[in-house]
């Protein structure tokens, strides 16, 4: 607004007319000028604006919080919830499909299928993780173990992935992902998932003494830790296990890492994982109706 009151001619003073009184009227005149006080009904006029514009922003922005936030922590917690129950109710042909193909999933961007020997009974977990892997696990508890074991398409590799399903709330399943990426967990020889070797199957010699490269995810979106390790079909044992992040880094030249066995564990997790993430949001979608 313009303080230059000089530069606005001067009317000159109308003649015979009484002198102007000391409060003029509150009546609507041009806008006031270095200083001078706006007229009161002009106040009020400007209060009202002001209070209408701050509530048509107030409200918008209600409106953005409505549609927005909330309604995606309410669908995320809904996916969360039903990621506690889901296992109960899902096809295990949906979890762990009879065949897997994983375009570009192996070493060099080669083609991988994987077809599945044998499903494990759900049960606890006892028995199915290195004594060291158990105690890191053992915070967000074990609801339910859910395992299957592959066999690529050649049988010269097997791969057991599970799906932990832990007892955790959200913050739990976060502080025990931050745990495991800030001690890398998921690397140590020492805390590793044990396989499951189905009786009359190309996994039949899958033993710990087989196990060369192996996965650990832990999920934040859901209460489920998804795993996998991997070996050779033909029971050789000393093949210096490798964690898949590594046996599947460039220039990696172990003998897990030119097998492609760190490619087998990380297709398979993550095929796992993503199946059970879209499940749970799915059917949070269809409960909400």
């Amino acid at each position: 607004m313009s303080t230059e009151a000089d530069a606005v001619p001067r009317r000159p003073a109308p003649v015979h007319v009484p002198p102007m009184p000391s409060s003029p009227p509150a009546v609507s005149g041009p806008p006031a000028v270095s200083g001078v006080p706006a007229a009161p009904g002009r106040n009020v006029a400007a209060a009202v604006c002001t209070i209408l514009g701050v509530g048509l922003i107030a409200g918008a922005a209600a409106g953005s919080w409505v549609t927005g936030g909330p309604h995606d922590r309410t669908t995320a917690q809904a996916a969360y919830e039903r990621g506690a129950t889901l296992w109960q109710t899902l096809p295990v042909d949906e979890l762990f499909p009879v065949a897997v193909h994983g375009g570009a999933a192996g070493p060099g961007g080669a083609d991988r299928d994987w077809t599945r020997t044998g499903v494990a009974p759900a049960e606890g977990c006892t028995g199915a993780f290195d004594p060291l892997l158990a105690k890191a696990l053992a915070p967000v508890g074990c609801k339910r173990l859910l395992r299957a074991t592959y066999t690529d398409a050649t049988s010269t590799s097997v791969t057991t992935v599970g799906l932990l399903v832990t007892d955790a709330d959200p913050s739990g399943m976060r502080a025990l992902r931050k745990r495991f990426a800030d001690e890398n967990l998921d690397e140590r020889t020492d805390l590793m998932p044990r396989p499951y070797a189905p009786r009359g199957t190309a996994a039949a010699r899958f033993g710990d003494a087989q196990r060369a490269s192996w996965r650990i995810d832990v999920l934040t979106d859901t209460p489920a830790v998804v795993y996998s390790v991997t070996g050779f079909a033909d029971g050789r044992t000393g093949v210096p296990p490798q964690p898949a992040v590594r046996a599947t880094a460039p220039g990696a030249a172990t003998t897990a890492a030119q097998a492609g066995l760190g490619h087998d564990a990380t297709a398979l997790a993550e095929r796992v994982a993503r199946g059970y993430r879209d499940a749970t949001h799915r059917t949070a979608r269809e409960d909400e109706g």
